[in-house]
Order: structure tokens, then sequence, then C-alpha cells
């Protein structure tokens, strides 16, 4: 006797995922309006206070992403490993160890450009991927989902440089993250932020290369209107 819809392991695992498409939909939507209509209202001074107004979620929806990593483990995503906790990483240690820790970080312009980029990337993705799992698909949104990162990816991470580069001097004034070891050694973090800036561009390549042949392959299909002649 087959088992009805509702109950079908196929079933659940799209009505998950289509649920947690959605939530993170909706918050990078409600940051990406929030941001616009505070910069309509307040100017350039919106920028300033970018992550006071619109962090917490900010930081919500970066958490909860890291449940992709398991996603992909156990078989309910169809990614790569590697490459998305690349992608992940790269944010939660911005996110998290260089902007959250430092408030005079957080007053800076570049946080607000990041915060843009950040959810014009995920907005198109999570829509992609949440219409994806219904069995809806719109050749401009996958073409725009498999080509929108081309040229903000590297921005984004030109502006997590920038960001890690405006932090050294807070985070050499005040020794956040510095640690003594025993027998005299120490971890001074600053050198650890400045090896991560040179790994950060590394993972840039290995990932750009990464979404570039999915690009490939996912818009092998596509369709091309030919002109007739």
């Amino acid at each position: 006797m087959a088992l009805p819809a509702w109950l079908q392991p196929r079933y659940r695992k799209n009505t998950y995922l289509f649920i947690y498409y959605l939530i993170q939909f909706c918050g990078h939507s409600w940051i990406f309006t929030n941001m616009t209509v505070r910069f309509f209202s307040f100017g350039e001074d919106s920028m300033v206070d970018t992550f006071y107004a619109i962090g917490l979620v900010m930081r919500v929806c970066q958490s909860i992403s890291l449940l992709e990593l398991l996603h992909i483990c156990v078989g309910i995503e169809p990614n790569h490993l590697l490459p998305r906790f690349l992608q992940l990483t790269e944010r939660i240690i911005i996110l998290f160890v260089v902007i959250t820790s430092q408030e005079e970080v957080q007053e800076k312009y570049v946080v607000c450009v990041l915060f843009i980029f950040w959810n014009l990337l995920d907005m198109v993705r999570y829509t992609y991927s949440m219409l994806s799992v219904i069995g809806i698909s719109y050749a401009v949104l996958t073409w725009l989902s498999q080509t929108l990162w081309m040229p903000i990816y590297p921005l984004c991470v030109l502006a997590e440089a920038f960001a890690i580069y405006q932090s050294l001097p807070y985070f050499e004034s005040s020794g956040t993250y510095c640690t003594k070891l025993p027998f005299d050694l120490a971890i001074y973090f600053p050198y650890v932020l400045k090896m991560y800036l040179m790994m950060l561009f590394i993972g840039m390549y290995f990932t750009y290369s990464h979404l570039y042949s999915e690009r490939r392959d996912v818009l092998q299909g596509f369709p091309v209107k030919k002109k007739k002649v």
C-alpha cells in the first residue's frame, strides 16, 4: 500500500527545504528593504548605524545558514560541501569576529556596502532555490541566480578584505582575541587576520572557479532564441 504523498520522505524533505528557503528569503528581504528605506529617509547618515539597525537580523540569518552544511552532509541539498563551507566561513568570520567584536568597525561605510552585496546575492539565490524545490522554474530567474554572483562576489571579497584592513588598528590597540600561551608564546590576533586576508583571495579563486563550472552546467539547457535569417 502506497503512503500518502505528505508522508513520503521526498515530500517531507521538499517541505522542509521550502520553509527554510522561505525563512531566509524573508529575513534577507526585510534587511534589504529596511536598508533601502533608511537610506532614502536619512541619506548617508543611515549607513553609519546600519549594524545597529539590522545587525541582529543579519546575525540570525547567517547563523541559520550554517544548516546548509548539514543539508549537504545528509544529502538533502545537492551542493558541494567545500565551496559552500568557504563562503559561509567568510561571512561568519567577517560578521561575528571582525565586525561584531569591534564597535568602531560597526560604524564604517564598508559594513553597509557589505550587507547590501550579501543580501542581493541571497535574495536571488533563496528565491531561485525556494521555487526550484516546488518545481517552478523561470528562465530569467535561473539566469540571474547563475550570473549575478559573477560581478558581486568579487566585490564582496574586496569589501570583506577592506573591513579586515580597517579593523586591524582596533584589534592592535584593544588586544581582542590575543592569547598568551605557555613557554612565553602568544597568539597576536592581528597577525592571524593578516594571514586570513591572504587566504581570503585564495578561497575566492577556488569558489569562483566552482561557481563558474556550476553556472555552465546549469545553463547548458538554457533556452537561447536564434534570429531567423
